[in-house]
């Protein structure tokens, strides 16, 4: 059983930046495909980013793009995501996500349906 566990949430003020990790344990078959997530309160979960395999493909959702960046550690089995330039919108609890669809699902339908395995959340709170 694939676990994951969040972590890099915390307080920033308006225009300052954060690191989520998101750290795999408890499989020796790797997911071919992981993200991120976010639910402020009130609103659906929210797909901002994903990774294929060996980061050749990446997506990014328009509230991502040119702010967030995904990546990850293979030899860590680790997923991290930078976060720039954050507004009080961006105030939410952050999920990582995981699973094993083709690079096409992966890209195109990174929905939450997509991922059987999703770690306990990390929250992020931008305020000044």
């Amino acid at each position: 059983q694939l676990r994951l566990a969040e972590s890099g949430g915390g307080s920033v003020q308006p225009g300052g930046s954060l690191r989520l990790s998101c750290a795999a344990s408890g499989d020796t078959n790797p997911p071919s495909c992981m993200a991120w997530f976010r639910q402020a309160p009130g609103k659906d979960r929210e797909g901002l980013a994903a990774i294929y395999t060996g980061g050749t493909v990446t997506y990014y959702a328009d509230s991502a793009k040119g702010r967030f960046t995904i990546s990850q550690d293979a030899a860590k089995n680790t997923l991290y995501l930078q976060m720039n330039s954050l507004q009080p919108d961006d105030t939410a609890v952050y999920f990582c996500a995981a699973g094993r669809p083709t690079w096409y699902t992966c890209y195109y339908h990174s929905e939450v349906d997509t991922f059987p395995y999703w770690g306990q959340g990390t929250q992020v709170t931008v305020s000044s």
